[in-house]
């Protein structure tokens, strides 16, 4: 019995060791998103090509921070102030809502599964904290932009931008690179090529946003901070 607690100990602390351990490795190296690997391994089409966060549109850049992520400069990867009106909400009986940083979502994408689940937030939050102390917020940020869903068989921007507009990410004007943005957390419903009535609010919530927080950008290199 001894012997296979000791076994089981040892696969549990190497099951959590490997993202702690791949995490840093991420500093350097581009990394395989669990996400697409399953579509792939399902046998859909998937299309992503991978360039640095300097080579994207700074409006797209910025857009999708303030759509997904406001205060991305502000937190260690977890937005407690999100998380703290999420579960007032749901004490007073208020349909659930996400409350995932940018940081969380790259740990989803690259380590977990996708289905919600209160064991996945509980594996989700220490990671996400490990990931903010170990990378740079602009590496986070490159990572997320070149492995988040943007429609049914693009990730990436650059694949996304390609597959929209047929022009490079880099390459997209203000309300290109705004409607991109806002396809984030539903590329499922929205389209960056043709935005619906609503998601043409949100972009023009959005864009006015930008002109109103520049403190929400600080953490980013100069070209993304206005």
């Amino acid at each position: 019995m001894g012997a296979i607690l000791k076994a089981l100990g040892a696969a549990v602390a190497t099951v959590v060791m490997i993202p702690l351990v791949l995490t840093v490795v991420y500093a350097y190296m581009d990394p395989p998103s669990l996400a697409i690997m399953r579509r792939q391994d399902a046998g859909d089409t998937v299309h992503q090509e991978w360039i640095p966060l300097d080579e994207m549109s700074p409006d797209l850049v910025r857009g999708v921070i303030m759509a997904e992520d406001a205060r991305f400069c502000l937190h260690w990867g977890l937005d407690l102030r999100q998380m703290r009106l999420v579960v007032e909400e749901a004490m007073s009986g208020e349909a659930p809502r996400g409350a995932s940083t940018i940081t969380m979502q790259v740990v989803k994408n690259l380590f977990l599964w996708p289905e919600r689940s209160y064991l996945r937030k509980a594996v989700e939050v220490p990671l996400a904290l490990w990931m903010d102390l170990v990378l740079s917020k602009k590496r986070i940020l490159e990572i997320y932009l070149n492995t988040a869903q943007f429609s049914g068989s693009a990730y990436g921007v650059e694949a996304a931008a390609q597959q929209a507009f047929d022009r490079s990410a880099g390459d997209l004007t203000r309300e290109q690179a705004l409607a991109l943005a806002t396809v984030l957390p539903a590329p499922s419903a929205r389209k960056a090529a043709r935005p619906s009535r609503r998601q043409r609010a949100v972009i023009a919530h959005v864009e006015r946003e930008l002109d109103r927080a520049p403190w929400v950008f600080t953490c980013l290199p100069a070209p993304f901070r206005s």
